[in-house]
């Protein structure tokens, strides 16, 4: 009995160690998705389907078109700043940009 019981506790841990990860993740995706909605849905598309609103706004979905994905990590990092008066100033601290770019991953085309 004793031997059983270990060999199922030991079967849950496994489990629990690859599920874990992957609710993580699910959950950083969710955060980031939640902080692109609030930060940029004005201009941007932050879905696979919806249109950016504003014209010069380049679609979440489609950033790979642009830029190695990776990148954006240091561009948030600085603070994004383009050309367009429209576009505002947007600092995010180290957790949210992990979660931004894990959802714009998430979303690539």
């Amino acid at each position: 009995m004793q031997r059983k019981l270990r060999t199922t506790t030991a079967a849950a841990l496994l489990l629990a160690s690859i599920a874990t990860p992957a609710m993580a993740e699910n959950a950083e995706i969710v955060r980031g998705r939640a902080l692109v909605e609030a930060n940029c849905s004005r201009c941007h598309a932050v879905t696979r389907t919806d249109v950016s609103k504003h014209p010069e706004a380049p679609a979440l979905h489609t950033l790979w078109e642009r830029y190695p994905i990776d990148a954006l990590e240091e561009a948030f990092a600085e603070g994004i700043y383009v050309g367009h008066p429209d576009m505002p100033e947007f600092v995010a601290d180290p957790d949210q940009i992990a979660a931004i770019i894990a959802y714009i991953e998430s979303i690539q085309d």
